[in-house]
């Protein structure tokens, strides 16, 4: 049974089906687009190393990096390399794994029907061998330390390490080489199994295409692979302290000029939906009107060289975890933390203004919509925030549900001295 989700400020619609035993596909049409683009997203990531599955009873800990670790083998099969099949076809493929999902994606102008069943069949058969599983560890491990580094990767992951005592956040994605070591086929399937069925996965079309000839294709496919149903995937994640690991984390690499990056942990969190939706939304519209391109602050710095065009502030909210990181590259770090600072009080103490709230809310309601023109910004969204109880066509709506008193509060209460952090690279010295 298909249902239509409308919303008439977007003048868009979803079509919508349940899929036994639970996977969750959606379809956008767009007439007129040639581009169509396909997501096919598990609720696991980086994040998910301790978990119990309901009715088996027994908690299992899994290695550091499984969740990137799978990605990469699944586009490794019987047959040979998927990624030569969607090339054949003339469609471009593309797989990521962050802290919370994984997304394996396509995109095609032609022969979309045939890149869905790709898309579906490989994600839906494992194979791995000892010797396959042994031959990727020396592949990942080249790719671990090439992000020991990265300076984008390691101001990045710094940060995280000095904001979090005990949330796996602050591990990187691929894990490190120790960890990988420890990975085996058995682990792969066992973790395969568990967070690649289909009600912890979800299946996301848009484009020009026929809704009901893409929800049956589905349909077929899942219907013929003889799915039990699984119970409830319990993710045990250790209670996080307020405080912070550390104020400051400081290290040397190979750059021209020094990186920092300020961030503020969030401790306002352990729920999803849509209050999950306006907590982003609120933190979002206080990073532009204090931090955006058009915002004095930004200016003055800007003018007084301290900051280029590359700067700039971000608020990531998930149900366990979430935080602010505001820099980048700046000659004199020490006077752009001491500005920073000084301009998060200033705003703090006069508080942002009806107008300043109302421009910023319309600017951006205007940015989302120009942004819906995008099958790629669509695509890459709605899964994450679905996996987070949130509908994404809900944008709008939440964002016009939200006060002025909600904006200050946020502004007030999530950028305190005590939950802040520092990361800094400096150039390495000869």
């Amino acid at each position: 049974m298909n249902k239509i989700v409308e919303n008439t400020l977007l003048k868009e619609k979803i079509i919508w089906r349940r899929i036994e035993p639970g996977l969750e596909v959606f379809v956008l049409p767009k007439k007129g687009y040639k581009k169509k683009y396909a997501t096919y997203s598990t609720n696991f990531g980086s994040i998910d190393s301790h978990f119990i599955v309901e009715g088996e009873g027994k908690e299992l800990i899994v290695p550091d990096g499984v969740a990137h670790f799978l990605e990469h083998k699944l586009f490794e099969d019987e047959e040979g390399n998927v990624f030569d099949r969607f090339a054949k076809l003339g469609a471009s493929s593309n797989a990521f794994t962050n802290f919370t999902n994984t997304t394996y994606l396509f995109s095609s102008t032609d022969h979309f029907e045939e890149c869905l069943e790709i898309l579906l069949d490989f994600v839906q058969n494992p194979y791995f061998t000892e010797e396959s599983v042994e031959k990727e560890k020396g592949i990942i491990e080249q790719e671990i330390r090439m992000y020991e580094d990265n300076p984008g990767w390691r101001i990045f992951f710094n940060l995280l390490i000095a904001l979090y005592r005990k949330h796996p956040v602050q591990k990187d994605i691929a894990g490190t080489v120790e960890s990988i070591s420890h990975i085996d086929k058995d682990v792969l399937y066992k973790c395969y199994r568990t967070f690649y069925h289909p009600s912890n996965m979800a299946v996301f079309v848009v484009g020009d295409v026929d809704a009901d000839k893409v929800l049956d294709q589905v349909a077929s496919n899942i219907g013929k692979r003889n799915y039990s149903p699984l119970g409830e995937i319990k993710r045990i994640y250790p209670e996080e302290p307020r405080e912070l690991e550390k104020e400051q984390v400081v290290q040397e690499l190979v750059v021209s000029q020094t990186i920092m990056n300020i961030g503020f942990k969030d401790l306002d969190v352990g729920y999803d939906g849509e209050r999950l939706f306006q907590r982003e939304l609120a933190t979002a519209l206080v990073l532009d009107v204090v931090f955006g391109s058009s915002s004095k602050l930004y200016n003055e710095l800007y003018e007084e060289g301290l900051i280029d065009d590359e700067f700039d502030a971000g608020y990531v909210a998930e149900k366990e975890y979430g935080h602010t990181i505001i820099g980048g590259e700046t000659a004199n770090p020490e006077k752009l933390f001491a500005r920073l600072t000084a301009g998060i009080k200033q705003a703090q103490q006069d508080g942002i203004s009806a107008e300043q709230f109302e421009h910023h809310r319309r600017k951006m309601m205007g940015d989302f919509l120009k942004s819906f023109n995008s099958l790629e910004f669509i695509a890459n969204n709605f899964l994450a925030y679905h996996f987070r109880g949130i509908n994404f066509f809900n944008y709008l709506d939440v964002l016009q549900k939200l006060t002025l008193e909600d904006v200050n509060r946020r502004l007030q209460e999530h950028f305190g001295e005590e939950n802040r952090a520092r990361s800094i690279i400096k150039p390495k010295q000869a």
